[in-house]
């Protein structure tokens, strides 16, 4: 199977199951992990903050963030596209009580101008933003990368009204190995941020969230709400760490393989995209029904049979994400199946 559902695909190598099978452990929610105490404090210093946490999944981490900043009633501002909006089960409403008012950004980013715009009249008539959330590279935007300059001036607005910043770091490590801009300088601006490992990096689980270490004492509390805390995790924040000095520089890979998967995609009648989109490791296309004769579902369906799997969005939209446990010669004998697909 050439898995191109989702980055999340990715499987532990051998040399990261024996890092695993080697770790010191011990209880973690009191802080006694050696393990976990050591990936936090890499990653804090990684995203230039003072203090972090360890989480089960990205997703948490977002609730996390969104109950610690928020109160019941405030609003969270986001793009359109955003993770928290479409993705994590109406989380933000269900743990907080927040409501998301939603920037019609462009591929998942927006501007400062925009921002501006979204923020409501201080009425007491109207709720209270109290969060601007981002996500760093757009999961929707088909890995579409924020540029400082926006980065810096929404966060600049953000903060000359009163508002806190957070950062969806799902894929921030693929927006850093794509321009050599360092994590930290992209987090500079940002109150919170995350980082995923279970994505592009292979680890079986986890993510890590960062800021001050008044946030994290604050945060904490939630993540334990959540049922967040964890016995003797050592044993996935070893999978991370080893993720972290194996797998990040290696993400170049990966845009190197979406970038030769998108080309050879635009060259198959019926297949609609512009690879110049493809910034990183996700890519979108859409599917002309009237020239191939059947719809994204069924194009999805027929691949799969190929051994080659990706994901509809609907009718029209796949998306075909590249990652560790893809290789090159994967690439190309997907382009052959899809091609031969799209010939019959």
């Amino acid at each position: 199977m050439i898995d191109l559902a989702s980055d999340v695909k990715t499987r532990p190598t051998a040399a990261m199951r024996q890092a695993m099978a080697m770790a010191e452990v011990g209880d973690e929610q009191a802080f006694e992990d050696p393990t976990v105490n050591a990936l936090n404090t890499r990653v804090a210093a990684l995203l230039g903050k003072e203090a972090a946490l360890f989480a089960p999944s990205g997703a948490m981490c977002n609730q996390i963030a969104i109950a610690t900043w928020c109160r019941p009633g405030d609003e969270v501002i986001c793009d359109a596209g955003a993770h928290i909006a479409w993705y994590e089960s109406g989380g933000p409403a269900a743990n907080s009580g927040v409501m998301i008012n939603t920037i019609p950004g462009h591929r998942g980013r927006f501007n400062a101008a925009q921002l501006a715009a979204a923020i409501k009249p201080g009425w007491r008539h109207c709720p209270e933003a109290t969060l601007v959330s981002i996500e760093q590279t757009c999961n929707l935007g088909g890995g579409a990368i924020w540029s400082l300059d926006d980065l810096d001036a929404v966060a600049a607005l953000a903060h000359q009204r009163g508002l806190k910043t957070h950062m969806d770091g799902a894929r921030l490590f693929n927006a850093s190995a794509a321009t050599g801009i360092s994590v930290d300088r992209y987090a500079e601006h940002f109150d919170s941020v995350w980082v995923d490992f279970s994505k592009g990096l292979a680890a079986p689980v986890g993510a890590c969230l960062a800021g001050s270490k008044a946030f994290i004492d604050r945060a904490w509390r939630i993540k334990q709400r959540l049922g967040g805390a964890m016995r003797q995790a050592g044993i996935l924040a070893a999978a991370a760490l080893y993720a972290l000095d194996h797998h990040v520089d290696r993400l170049v890979d990966d845009h190197g393989n979406a970038r030769k998967l998108a080309e050879g995609l635009a060259r198959i009648p019926g297949l609609v995209l512009d690879p110049t989109e493809v910034e990183t490791n996700l890519i979108y296309f859409d599917v002309d029904a009237t020239v191939l004769g059947f719809d994204a579902q069924e194009f999805c369906k027929r691949l799969l049979a190929a051994n080659v799997r990706m994901t509809a969005f609907d009718s029209r939209r796949i998306r075909a994400v590249t990652h560790l446990d893809v290789s090159a010669a994967d690439i190309d004998t997907a382009l052959v199946a899809i091609q031969s697909l799209a010939s019959r």
